[in-house]
């Protein structure tokens, strides 16, 4: 596990963007994109520092398709210049050609260039994710406004031994292309993973029915450490929210209820 660095400060605001992907279409859906953030942002009062885009946000879930890019390929570059475009760190998962596979990469990618990621560790059976994609083995946290970040990819979500806080951050964030067909737990997941956690929780889904008629209803929303919903799109619906994270909330909390002190050792192997 590594934790990187950022600016310190005591709140955070973010953009969670939640789309419609069409499949196989990286340019047109990084175009769309790029025009649904420029209307988004335009008004100073949406100026954010964090910008949360779905899984695979430029193909859809097409593990078994080929369309995996090169470790410095043009949907990387797309997220390098909207992240400078934006002025804001730009976070989403790009398939990345790894030897003989590919990896599920979370891009965090900030707006002097630099590039940071995490592999999804959790590779979904029932779409034989595993077939095509390695699976990551480092668990990170990323670091912006003084907020730790764990960065998590969708079937992770089910996983909570992986995702338990050891102390070493204070937002979950969870990018995903989540079947409206078991959207029940990724409500439930989402929120339990806050109170369990005692963090802030980002989800992050797609909208529409992908290239495998899998449809994806959204669900997009932020919880608090208590597990109260503090944001919510509306279903079905392209959309962009924001969410404002405040540090001290969340210390106090932490403070007046400290069950993390009684929390389990334990390490992953």
């Amino acid at each position: 596990m590594s934790i990187i660095n950022d600016s310190k400060g005591t709140e955070l605001r973010v953009a969670v963007v939640q789309h419609d992907i069409v499949w196989l279409q990286p340019k047109m859906n990084t175009t769309a994109l790029q025009a649904l953030l420029t209307e988004s942002l335009s008004e100073p009062e949406n100026k954010v520092d964090l910008i949360l885009l779905p899984e695979t946000f430029a193909t859809g879930f097409a593990v078994d398709e080929g369309v995996s890019e090169p470790k410095s390929g043009p949907i990387l570059q797309w997220l390098i210049q909207c992240a400078q475009h934006c002025q804001a760190v730009v976070a989403g998962s790009v398939l990345v050609q790894m030897g003989a596979k590919q990896v599920n990469r979370f891009y965090w990618v900030k707006p002097d260039g630099t590039v940071m990621h995490y592999d999804k560790r959790h590779l979904f059976r029932l779409g034989n994710e595993g077939d095509y994609v390695e699976a990551g083995q480092a668990r990170q946290v990323f670091t912006i406004n003084g907020f730790r970040i764990l960065p998590q990819v969708c079937y992770d979500l089910r996983f909570p031994v992986f995702q338990r806080n050891r102390n070493d951050y204070d937002v979950m964030v969870n990018v995903a292309n989540w079947p409206a067909a078991r959207r029940h737990v990724w409500d439930t997941l989402l929120m339990a993973r806050a109170m369990e956690n005692q963090c802030y929780v980002l989800g992050c889904n797609r909208v529409g029915v992908d290239g495998n008629q899998v449809a994806h209803s959204g669900g997009s929303a932020a919880y608090d450490f208590k597990g109260e919903a503090i944001m919510q799109l509306p279903d079905n619906q392209t959309a962009v929210a924001f969410v404002h994270l405040v540090k001290n909330q969340l210390e106090a909390f932490r403070a007046a209820f400290p069950a993390h002190l009684d929390a389990d050792e334990f390490k992953l192997s």
